[in-house]
């Protein structure tokens, strides 16, 4: 009798362990809620909001307006991280949405600046579209990894995770070299602006003016930093195409995980290689049609000899 009671309760003990463990296995592939209104992520989303007004402010030459809003982007950029460190306030969406408001704020710079010529077509080329690459493989792994049901709805709620964005080394330090560029451009547009020029802080802008060899002495630095970042933006991009590790998928099936992972990384790289291709089609171009000009003006300037 004694050992029946035992081995019943044995029985028991057995089957509640089983239990439990099934249930704890089962929990790590349930979708799980976060919480997502801390002051980083409102940062995050007040830089996005700011980006357009940045943009309209360009196109319509009022710089020293336009670099001041980006100056408070790039620092409530560097803020949002050093919070979210500091008071263990990082959550997923944050890893997402942070690099996203980043490339739409470089997007948008990248795009005006482009259009009224202070930033050279092929550059822009390459910045927008390595952006626009990173961008599709995005879609697709979190259509890919989000758990069924597959709705548009859940699709778009951030707070159900199912995949974790790691920026490669390269890839943050490029970041730091394109908004350098942009804010280089944005203060040489200031030399331009009456209302810059003359204010508390114009003597200043002038005086780093001279100190690097008037107009041509920026214009070479410029095209300098644009080297480099032409460099580290290749580089950085088509690093996404190899590493494995810049995205993780969550869930617990391996085999499906590494599939999926495959497939993101080339959707990157025929995109990226489309704008890589067009990018060289525009510099080399620009450069026959440069050549084209100088010619001209090297026949001219003989005739009126």
């Amino acid at each position: 009798m004694t050992l029946t009671i035992i081995q019943q309760h044995s029985r028991t003990s057995t089957s509640a362990k089983l239990t439990t463990t099934l249930k704890s296995t089962l929990k790590l592939d349930k979708p799980r809620h976060e919480q997502i209104y801390n002051l980083p992520n409102i940062l995050t989303f007040s830089r996005i909001i700011a980006t357009p007004v940045v943009g309209y402010l360009i196109v319509h030459n009022h710089h020293l307006y336009a670099f001041s809003l980006f100056a408070y982007a790039a620092f409530s950029d560097l803020l949002d991280g050093w919070i979210a460190r500091r008071w263990n306030l990082q959550t997923v969406i944050g890893s997402v949405v942070d690099p996203m408001a980043d490339k739409f704020l470089m997007t948008t710079l990248v795009t005006c600046l482009a259009v009224n010529g202070s930033l050279p077509m092929p550059l822009a080329a390459l910045i927008l579209g390595r952006d626009a690459s990173l961008s599709m493989s995005a879609f697709y792994y979190r259509y890919a990894s989000l758990p069924a049901p597959k709705t548009m709805a859940r699709y778009w709620d951030f707070s159900l995770p199912s995949a974790e964005v790691h920026p490669t080394t390269i890839s943050k330090f490029n970041t730091f070299l394109q908004l350098s560029l942009l804010g280089t451009l944005l203060c040489a547009n200031l030399l331009h602006d009456p209302s810059a020029t003359t204010s508390a802080a114009g003597g200043l802008l002038m005086s780093i003016q001279d100190f690097l060899g008037g107009e041509q002495g920026v214009k070479t630095m410029i095209q300098g930093i644009s080297g480099i970042v032409a460099s580290t933006t290749i580089y950085s991009g088509l690093e996404y195409t190899w590493s494995k590790k810049a995205v993780i998928i969550l869930g617990g099936d391996e085999a499906l995980k590494k599939k999926q992972g495959f497939r993101g990384r080339m959707i990157m790289a025929s995109g990226f290689g489309s704008f890589i291709a067009l990018a060289a089609y525009l510099w080399f171009n620009g450069e026959a049609e440069k050549n084209i000009k100088e010619e001209a003006n090297n026949k001219l300037g003989t005739k009126s000899v």
